[in-house]
């Protein structure tokens, strides 16, 4: 019986992590922790949030990659190779989508807009 719970796991767990998270959900679990105050440190949505930032970001860093390499204008042109990200900017990008798209928009495609809003490449 251990067995076949094991196996049931190690099959709905990998297609779980391979779900998006939504600009509605993420902006959900960062209003939640903000007003948590002090005690948002402790909770493991902070991990969740910066994992999903992360995954995303080095994903737009390889298409943009990609996209230089076959000679395509990339969706933006950080300076160097690396963009910085301010939370309180990319929160305030996010809450510009209108709430009815948020459910519907991926925080990889929401983080895209904004950087390519703050680094435009040159024309």
């Amino acid at each position: 019986m251990k067995k076949l719970l094991w196996a049931a796991l190690a099959v709905v767990i990998p297609l779980g992590a391979l779900q998006a998270m939504s600009v509605a959900t993420f902006l959900d679990k960062a209003d939640a922790l903000q007003r948590r105050g002090a005690f948002a440190l402790f909770s493991s949505d902070i991990g969740l949030l910066k994992g999903e930032i992360n995954d995303a970001g080095a994903a737009l860093r390889a298409e943009r990659l990609a996209a230089t390499r076959a000679g395509r204008r990339p969706a933006f042109c950080p300076p160097g190779d690396r963009a910085t990200i301010n939370s309180d900017e990319l929160l305030a990008h996010f809450r510009a989508i209108p709430p009815a798209q948020r459910a519907h928009i991926e925080v990889r495609d929401a983080l895209r807009g904004f950087l390519a809003r703050k680094y435009t490449c040159p024309a």
